[in-house]
């Protein structure tokens, strides 16, 4: 099919810590939601139906995890749009951090397992990935990146080396209260990737504290320009759904594209690079 020419978009802010159950209902509820305001593709934060809670998560079976997922998939098919959702999800070898490609048609259609794995608990509990994200939505070529996986410009830059025009970031910035105050200080959690890209910047962040009230979330959901304009964002504090429209003629992938010509002699080597991200982007994470 021909790619589109816009894309409406919707990002959803979320508690972080929060039961599986609760977390279904929300994730269906702001399914419905953005469809009923048009949008294409609704973004959920990291990990959002399992919560980024460690303690809780590793109590959840695999097969708990898989119904909530099954129930997305329904929910996605009914709303006839694109969902991306994440988990935590166990496999044989420790947790894998998960987002998940929902077709309109309620399939699974691309996942991505977080590379850069942050703070101990996720250290300790989960294994990185080993694939970058590449995927088409209505024949866009997309990306994705995981949290802290955006400090690490190559896991994006590649992709749009590859024809990526759109970063679908969903992300848990959850950490102590003065680390929190630190983030929003100094800049987002997630600095925006436009700049240094030429693609357009779509984050789905957390919001809330933790039982105990030692840790928070910084908020600040984003949905950027190539250029680095925001054009919605999201509040510190509580669960909303942001929503733009992207015009995809401009993102034209032009800083990235500027590396891979230029020093001549890298070009090579970001070719291979390129051809070994295309080969691995339809490997299931395992």
């Amino acid at each position: 099919m021909p790619a589109a020419k816009t894309l409406q978009v919707s990002c959803v802010q979320l508690h972080w810590a929060k039961p599986l159950e609760r977390n279904l209902e929300r994730t269906r509820h702001y399914i419905r939601l953005a469809a009923s305001e048009g949008s294409r593709v609704v973004l959920f934060p990291e990990a959002n139906l399992t919560s980024y809670d460690f303690p809780y998560v590793l109590g959840l079976t695999s097969e708990a995890v898989q119904r909530a997922l099954d129930e997305t998939r329904r929910a996605a098919a009914a709303a006839g749009i694109w969902v991306i959702v994440g988990t935590l999800k166990p496999t044989a070898n420790r947790l894998l951090n998960l987002a998940h490609v929902i077709s309109p048609t309620g399939d699974i259609v691309h996942e991505y397992a977080k590379i850069h794995l942050a703070g101990q608990d996720e250290k300790q509990s989960c294994r990185g990935g080993d694939k970058l994200s590449l995927f088409k939505l209505d024949g866009v070529l997309c990306t994705l990146a995981i949290c802290r996986d955006g400090r690490h410009p190559e896991v994006y830059r590649l992709p749009a080396m590859a024809g990526a025009q759109i970063l679908f970031h969903p992300s848990c910035s959850s950490d102590a209260i003065e680390a929190v105050l630190w983030k929003r200080v100094s800049g987002r959690a997630q600095q925006p990737v436009g700049p240094n890209s030429g693609i357009f910047h779509c984050v789905a962040n957390t919001v809330g504290q933790a039982a105990d009230g030692r840790q928070t979330s910084s908020g600040q959901s984003f949905i950027r320009e190539p250029s680095g304009m925001p054009l919605a964002e999201a509040g510190w504090y509580q669960e909303e759904m942001i929503t733009a429209v992207l015009d995809l003629s401009r993102a034209d992938r032009g800083y990235a594209l500027d590396s891979l010509n230029d020093p001549p002699f890298l070009r090579r080597h970001w070719e291979q690079m390129i051809q070994d991200v295309k080969a691995r982007a339809d490997r299931k994470p395992e």
